[in-house]
This record gives C-alpha cells, sequence and structure tokens, in this order.
C-alpha cells in the first residue's frame, strides 16, 4: 500500500482530472484548493471545476480540433469529459453544460473518494519534497508566483495581458504575402502583406471605428500596465502614421511584384510553429470582439480568407515559459518530481485544461509506481499540443488553444479541408486507440 500521497495544488478542471486519475490509479492524492478562504477575482462560488467564462467545452464533432480533443479524452476515461457528457445542455454543435450541477457534481465525487483528500487553504510556496502536481492557473495567487518565480530562476512569470491571432498559414494567399525579412537580412522568416495607401487608410479607418469587447472590473484594474504592449486598435487611434511608424513600418521590405516601389504599410507574421503551418500576426494584439477581428483583419491583403486558429486576446493571464521549463510529459526538466497542467502552462480552452490534467496525473501516478512517464503520439490532439508547448520558441511562447494546424501534415496534401480534418481525427482515434493496446499499465485506463 502506498502511504506518501500525491500534492495537487488548483481545485480547477486540470487539478480535478489530475486529482481523480491519480485515485484512479489506487493512489491518495491531496487536492488543495483556496476558494473559499481566499477568493478569485474571477470565481463565483466554492466548487470545483468552476467555469468561470462560457459553459461551453466547444464544438463537439471530431473534425472539430475541440470535438476530437473530446473524443480522445473519452477514450481515456476522462472524468471531466465524461461529466460534461453527463450534464450536457442543448447547444447545437457544441458541447455546453449545466455549469452549477457540472462543478457541484465534480466536487462531491472528489469529496467523497476514498483516496482524495480535499484541502480548504492557500498554498502559498511549492512543497519541497515528493511529487506535486501545479494547477493552479492563470489567477495563482502573488505569493505562489513568487515562489514559482524563485524555483524557475527566471526573472519574471509570463504575465500575459494580450496576445496576437493565430493564422493557419494554408489560408494566406501566397500570391500576395511574400517570405522576406527587413533588409534581405538573416533567413526569410516572415510573411508580409504589404498595403498601397489606399489600403491602409481604409484599414485604419475600419479599426479605429471598430467594436471592442468589455473587460472585466479585475482586468480592468491592470490596464494602466499595456503601455508596453499596446493594443492595435489603440495604436490606430494615436494617428493616422501610428502604426506605419511601429509594427507595420514598411522599411527595408520589397513586395516582389513591385521591385521598384516600397509599400506604404506592411502587416508581417511570424512562423509559429516549426512546420510553418501557424502564423503570429506581429504587434496585432488586440481587445476588439472576435467577430470584429475576423471583420477588419480580412481588409489586409492576402488575408482576405484568412482562417484564425486563435483570435487576439486581452486579460489577466500568469503562464510559465512552457518550452523552457516544461516536456511534452508535463514534467519540469530541473525537477520531474513536479508536474503542471491548465492554463499556467499556456493551453487555452476548457477541454485543453482536462487534457493536461489527464496526463500530469497519470504521469504523477506513474512515477509513485516506478514506471516510465508517457507522452501521446504526435498525430494525436493531446500529443500535438504538449509537444507544442514544449518546444515553441521560448522567445515568443504565447498560449495555444487545441487546433489542427499543430497536426503534423499528411505525406500527400488533400485539399479539401472538411475531408482533411477528417482524415486527421481517424488518423489520431488510431493511433491513440494502437499506443492504448501497446500499453500494459492498467493506471492508464
Amino acid at each position: 500500500m502506498i502511504d506518501r500521497p500525491i500534492h495537487v495544488i488548483g481545485g480547477g478542471l486540470a487539478g480535478t482530472e489530475a486529482a481523480w486519475q491519480i485515485a484512479q490509479a489506487g493512489i491518495p492524492v491531496i487536492l488543495y484548493e483556496m476558494r473559499p478562504i481566499r477568493s478569485s477575482p474571477a470565481h463565483h462560488s466554492q466548487f470545483l471545476a468552476e467555469l468561470v467564462c462560457s459553459n461551453s467545452f466547444g464544438a463537439m464533432a471530431v473534425d472539430r480540433a475541440t470535438g476530437l480533443l473530446h473524443e480522445e479524452l473519452r477514450r481515456l476515461n476522462s472524468l471531466v469529459i465524461a461529466q460534461a457528457d453527463q450534464h450536457s445542455v442543448p447547444a447545437g454543435g457544441a458541447l455546453a453544460v449545466d455549469r452549477g450541477v457540472f462543478s457541484r457534481n465534480l466536487t462531491e465525487m472528489l469529496a467523497n473518494h476514498s483516496l482524495i483528500t480535499l484541502k480548504r487553504q492557500e498554498i502559498t510556496e511549492i512543497p519541497r519534497d515528493g511529487i506535486v502536481v501545479l494547477t493552479t492557473g492563470p489567477l495563482t495567487s502573488a505569493a505562489l508566483a513568487a515562489d514559482l518565480q524563485n524555483f524557475t530562476g527566471l526573472d519574471y512569470l509570463s504575465f500575459f495581458d494580450a496576445a496576437s491571432p493565430i493564422i493557419l498559414g494554408e489560408s494566406i494567399d501566397r500570391s500576395i504575402a511574400f517570405l522576406a525579412s527587413r533588409y534581405d537580412k538573416g533567413e526569410a522568416a516572415y510573411l508580409n502583406c504589404p498595403m498601397d495607401r489606399e489600403q491602409y487608410l481604409h484599414f485604419w479607418q475600419e479599426l479605429k471605428q471598430a467594436e471592442q469587447a468589455e473587460l472585466k472590473d479585475f482586468e480592468r484594474e491592470n490596464a494602466k500596465f499595456f503601455e508596453a504592449c499596446l493594443p492595435i486598435e489603440e495604436l490606430a487611434c494615436r494617428g493616422e502614421d501610428t502604426m506605419r511608424f511601429g509594427p507595420l513600418k514598411p522599411v527595408g521590405l520589397a513586395d516582389p511584384r513591385y521591385p521598384d516601389q516600397r509599400p506604404y504599410a506592411v502587416i508581417q507574421l511570424r512562423m509559429e510553429d516549426k512546420a510553418g503551418q501557424l502564423w503570429n500576426m506581429v504587434g496585432f494584439q488586440t481587445n476588439l470582439k472576435w467577430g470584429e477581428q475576423t471583420r477588419v483583419f480580412r481588409l489586409i491583403p492576402g488575408l482576405e480568407k484568412a482562417e484564425f486558429v486563435r483570435m487576439g486576446v486581452m486579460h489577466k493571464n500568469t503562464f510559465i515559459n512552457s518550452p523552457q521549463l516544461l516536456s511534452s510529459s508535463l514534467q519540469f526538466k530541473s525537477r520531474p518530481t513536479l508536474l503542471a497542467a491548465g492554463q499556467l502552462i499556456g493551453t487555452e480552452g476548457y477541454t485543453a485544461a482536462a487534457a493536461g490534467g489527464w496526463l500530469a496525473g497519470t504521469n504523477a501516478a506513474r512515477l509513485v509506481l516506478g514506471l516510465e512517464t508517457v507522452t501521446l503520439p504526435t498525430t494525436t490532439m493531446m500529443g500535438s499540443l504538449f509537444e507544442f508547448i514544449s518546444s515553441a520558441e521560448p522567445k515568443h511562447f504565447q498560449p495555444m488553444p487545441p487546433n489542427f494546424g499543430i497536426l503534423p501534415n499528411f505525406s500527400q496534401k488533400i485539399r479539401n479541408k472538411r475531408e482533411r480534418y477528417g482524415q486527421y481525427a481517424d488518423r489520431s482515434l488510431q493511433d491513440l486507440e494502437a499506443w492504448l493496446n501497446q500499453l500494459k499499465t492498467p493506471c492508464l485506463v
């Protein structure tokens, strides 16, 4: 019998899933949740796994990124997805839940599990001994964040206030967008979308008038810190040429179509992944509503049919620089007995948080049992997501939701997007089943 418990810090979706997987493997676990002893500005109840924003887990169809992740988790016996299925409410093609019943039922299940001890207290320091799973989310308390900062040895954690949209590479019109670096220095690392004066002025006017999302009270308090990372719409409001002397400056770039004429302005896209399937809009952190982002940013030449795998967002968030700190098993490289999951590691969305909790909890259990930790095939949505957050460029790392752009391509291109996504899903689920069949350890299922 195993007497020494695993410590899981944080009772959100990731922590709930991690604690359950550990307990189901026959290992005692202590789950720490600071609410209601210490409240969070985003939460409204004391229940575990509270859904603080939408009640939707995203699209259900397996040819959608979140739907595929749902199905992978079902096959891995995820508690969170099982409860979401049980307490679902009509929402068209999405998996949405009765959030009150969902969170209350999960809380009761964990509180009544014989191997789970639920402690309502704030943890201000990472336990130095034993196996620990950090799942404290984007609103990690100041004391614990400071201790984590001290542990990592970094000058600071990444306090994420704004992010630019990320675009699926194949949706960019390469007859307009050209690959080049400014002044042709170094390797051509940017896709450049050139504008003439008329196009720029039209874009500028529409950007100034676009509707912004409303910040929550606790986020609005921190708006004064956005000066170093200003939204693109704020730059637009500061003057006609402000963007042209900032992120849209055209100097050092020549449109191959018109080599003797410098563009009036240029929007640059930076490669987000090694395969060049995802591209980040450089300098386009934004607080526009998502529909407005699609409408206005598609005015940019070359992005008329852009598909956004992540919209730009602005909110208070705390996440670690996972590519520098974590392996794809979600273990800290400098301390393998310390694992992390959820938004803290730079994944976005409810389902991704549950997936991280599953993997971190499973690997924590395997460590206790003397087994090797595991990673999932990169052809699965789970495997590709955690491979991405552990191998992206640390300098430019930003949170990532599940999306098909991070999956490895097929050797033969499939032009029809719906067919291609369907084949991604088929491959993922087949590879997941083969992976599970190769494992002979019961704590995985």
